[in-house]
């Protein structure tokens, strides 16, 4: 069982980014760590209200619409057709203040690439309509209340 926790504390290590709290909430990262994790996507913090994380898609996916959660992307590289705004098709709730649909109606179409900035504010359906080959991008996720 001692093997089983520690082994498990090693994991965990491994995927959490190297954190220093001076008891007020405020996270520090230091820069190989940040390195490490835009290089292969993954966590880089959390906080209260909010995520940062690395995230690479392969393909399409799913219309979201977070309730509470604005997201904020940073495109490193690659590209996408994303869609913002307008109706979710076939939506429904699947997490609490989360759904997902299968494509969006009207909306706003973007075409990202590296460099490129988009902030989706809470209660906006957006969706990763097409990705040719691989976008890799930088997420803060603001979390109301």
């Amino acid at each position: 069982m001692k093997h089983l926790l520690l082994t498990g504390l090693m994991l965990v290590s491994l995927v959490t980014p190297s954190r220093a709290d001076d008891g007020n909430g405020d996270v520090y990262v230091d820069a190989a760590k940040v390195a490490e994790v835009f290089a292969k996507a993954g966590a880089l913090g959390a906080g209260p209200g909010y995520t940062a994380s690395v995230l690479r898609r392969t393909g399409a996916g799913q219309v979201e619409l977070h309730r509470k959660g604005s997201d904020v992307f940073y495109i490193l590289d690659g590209d996408a057709t994303f869609v913002t705004g307008g109706t979710i098709v076939g939506g429904k709730d699947t997490a609490p203040d989360e759904l997902r649909g299968t494509s969006i109606t009207g909306g706003e179409t973007h075409h990202l690439k590296k460099g490129d900035f988009i902030s989706i504010p809470a209660g906006t359906p957006h969706w990763f309509k097409e990705v040719p080959q691989s976008i890799n991008y930088y997420m803060v996720k603001v979390i109301k209340p």
